[in-house]
């Protein structure tokens, strides 16, 4: 926001890409790949065990850095391309193309916040229908990636970008060849990893924790807990949104300095909480998000 840093000028020091990122990502696909060689051999038990234990943390955090790499956090705005390109191999060891289509997708989620019809964030009206239960409300968490896959097609549909058919058949080219050297088990773990980490997962809390409302007139809140140290400190989200072009490695920085903004706001300090909170408390349902509707001239990716 333009008076946090016309007050606090030296937030715009912060505004520079964190090449650290690009390590980070590099570490996590070794990472993975090791794990895909791991559980190549091991009984369906095992595979499963370590899909949802390592597999899906290592899945939904990197799921996070392609949300830093969208903001060009990777090698900064002056190298945009390389950052798409970037994003793409950091897809990969997900298994299912995503980093494009996000990219384009959130820039509009940051310009047009609970815009309707635009903001895929925002849940449909059959999901705030239909799963208003507490029993729904817990299968809406376990489902919550295939929602976020078709809510764009059902909201916001887009034409097909030529870096999104590229995005697709380098992941189609992966998944051949990890299934190939590696075989069914290591594919799986990969696939179920990505399920299971975007789904009833404590870091799947983020989803609902930044922009549901469980005290009107707070759109959106910040979780200060230890699970910012898997995700890219997207917990920092009141922060983010007021400094999209701040890495998330010094998001906590703008907290610490502009702390009069931040400090009074309603937050979280657990994303387990959140989700037990959101299936017991009746007042709450994918209902429960600001929607707005967008006057003027929309400018899309």
């Amino acid at each position: 926001m333009i008076h946090y840093s016309a007050k606090h000028p030296e937030i715009k020091a912060l505004m520079k890409p964190d090449y650290n990122l690009v390590w980070v990502v590099v570490l996590m696909v070794l990472a993975q790949l090791t794990a895909f060689y791991l559980v190549k051999d091991l009984d369906w038990k095992w595979v499963v065990f370590w899909a949802y234990v390592f597999g899906s943390c290592i899945s939904h955090s990197m799921t996070l850095a392609i949300h830093e790499i969208s903001h060009n956090s990777a090698f900064g705005n002056s190298k945009a391309m390389w950052n798409r390109w970037f994003g793409i191999f950091a897809n990969l060891p997900i298994g299912l193309p995503y980093s494009i289509s996000f990219k384009r997708y959130h820039m509009d989620h940051h310009r047009y916040l609970g815009g309707d019809g635009i903001d895929v964030d925002i849940p449909t009206n059959f999901e705030g229908w239909f799963f208003c239960t507490r029993f729904r409300k817990f299968i809406w968490i376990v489902l919550q990636p295939f929602f976020y896959a078709i809510r764009p097609l059902c909201i916001n549909p887009k034409p097909i970008s030529r870096l999104e058919i590229i995005n697709l058949l380098a992941q189609l080219a992966f998944d051949v060849v990890v299934y190939y050297l590696l075989g069914v088990k290591s594919m799986f773990y990969m696939l179920a990893g990505s399920v299971l980490g975007l789904g009833l997962h404590p870091i799947s809390g983020h989803f609902i924790a930044e922009h549901y409302m469980f005290l009107k007139g707070h759109e959106t809140y910040s979780y200060y807990g230890p699970l910012n140290l898997l995700t890219f400190n997207v917990g920092y989200h009141n922060e983010h949104h007021d400094f999209p072009n701040i890495p998330g490695k010094s998001l906590p920085l703008v907290k610490k300095i502009a702390a009069e903004y931040y400090d009074n706001l309603p937050q979280y300090n657990s994303w387990i909480k959140v989700l037990y909170d959101f299936v017991m408390d009746d007042t709450i349902s994918p209902y429960s998000r600001m929607k707005r509707k967008l006057k003027g001239e929309v400018k899309q990716d």
